[in-house]
């Protein structure tokens, strides 16, 4: 395993990391500051379309996808430090490079599963940023860890399917800009085969019957950048067949397809966040004086920042096998891995972030830093793409497996 830089990744960072600091950083209190006088706090602040547009014209766009046809064609090994950068500021990074969540798992859902129809009237706007989408699975009546719980009905009437459900946590919704929903629903309840019970399909925002009923806060944030997370009722939705996102019954399998990459581009960015609360404890560190001598002459202090870098090189480390691994064996051989850093890297994340703000003190709760924000992200991490719990669980089976 060679974890080295290539040429065109050196390229990439180089330029990204010129973004950042001339763009991306700059543009942080504009945001806010812009974000306090729009008619909607769901709208975007005209700074991020600077942002997009100053992206585009970088080359740092689509960075993610790696089919040559739609996005960069970079490898996982490839994004990953790009990737973490972003993370360093992920309310506005991801947006401006459109590598944001949750349309970079629509649209690689789109460009590998999709119609042709499908990908022209949806996937391209996404990949122009003319629009943003959601991808409706998580409910609030039943455990949605379990994705084979799911209440939603899709059901077949001529040649339309019929939506009933309830979705919540349904992350860019609220943003007007979203234009396109992937419903996950249950189009055969009765199956024998609890994995094949559940489909996909295309339900475009303005379709009578869905109701956007209300903005789910995230530890008090309503998470603006990322168009919000939102609670939807579908009521009788009526789509045409054609809608459809691969076959019947292909729905859980499409979404572990989704899932996989989705998972391993968070805890990229989570590196990056762990780097910028390293950075902001160090200066708060040398910068701040408490009972006659600075903060980095505390012994504990200096523990908190060792053990920080420790762990960040140990998660970095093995976020890069991992994308590696799905580059050279492809994503199911890389399974294993996948949730490993899904379990290891938000956890790990979430503890350094929480040194930061405990050595910032009431600063680190306030908007005047970005630790407390940071901190949320990284905790709802710890539930967003699968709980700890159920890849701990599925962890364990496989690893017993080899015994048994």
């Amino acid at each position: 395993m060679d974890f080295a830089f290539d040429a065109r990744t050196e390229e990439l960072r180089t330029r990204l990391l010129a973004f950042m600091d001339e763009q991306v950083y700059p543009a942080e209190p504009v945001a806010e500051e812009q974000r306090a006088r729009l008619a909607s706090p769901w709208h975007t602040p005209p700074v991020v379309e600077h942002l997009k547009a100053e992206a585009r014209r970088r080359g740092l766009w689509n960075l993610f996808l790696p089919d040559t046809e739609y996005g960069a064609g970079l490898t996982n090994l490839q994004y990953a430090p790009l990737a973490e950068i972003t993370g360093r500021s992920p309310q506005l990074a991801p947006t401006a490079l459109n590598c944001a969540a949750p349309d970079t798992g629509n649209m690689e859902l789109l460009a590998q599963f999709g119609t042709e129809e499908q990908r022209k009237r949806w996937l391209e706007p996404l990949l122009t940023g003319e629009i943003r989408s959601a991808f409706a699975m998580t409910e609030p009546e039943v455990a949605s860890s379990d994705a084979t719980n799911i209440e939603t009905r899709i059901e077949r009437d001529g040649d339309d399917y019929v939506i009933t459900g309830r979705k919540w946590y349904i992350s860019g919704a609220m943003n007007p800009d979203c234009a396109i929903f992937i419903v996950m629903g249950k189009t055969a309840p009765d199956s024998p085969d609890v994995r094949r019970q559940q489909s996909m399909v295309l339900v475009p925002r303005d379709t009578p019957g869905v109701e956007i009923r209300r903005a789910m806060r995230v530890y008090g944030y309503e998470d603006h950048y990322h168009g919000g997370h939102a609670e939807v009722v579908f009521d009788r939705v009526r789509v045409p067949v054609g809608n459809l996102i691969g076959e019947e019954g292909g729905g859980f399998a499409i979404a572990q397809a989704r899932l996989g990459p989705g998972r391993i581009h968070h805890c990229m960015r989570l590196i990056g966040m762990a780097e910028r609360g390293i950075e902001l404890m160090c200066r708060r560190a040398i910068g701040r004086t408490a009972f006659g001598k600075p903060l980095a002459a505390q012994g504990v202090v200096r523990e908190w920042i060792a053990d920080a870098r420790v762990a960040v090189e140990q998660l970095r480390l093995l976020v890069l096998k991992t994308a590696w691994l799905m580059d050279t064996a492809g994503n199911r051989a890389a399974h294993t891995e996948i949730q490993a850093i899904k379990i290891a890297t938000p956890r790990t994340v979430v503890e350094i972030l929480d040194r930061a703000v405990q050595l910032h003190g009431a600063g680190g709760l306030s908007q005047d830093f970005p630790l407390a924000e940071l901190w949320a992200t990284a905790r709802t991490l710890r539930l967003a793409d699968g709980p700890d719990e159920v890849h701990q669980r599925s962890l364990a089976r496989r690893e017993l497996k080899r015994y048994a």
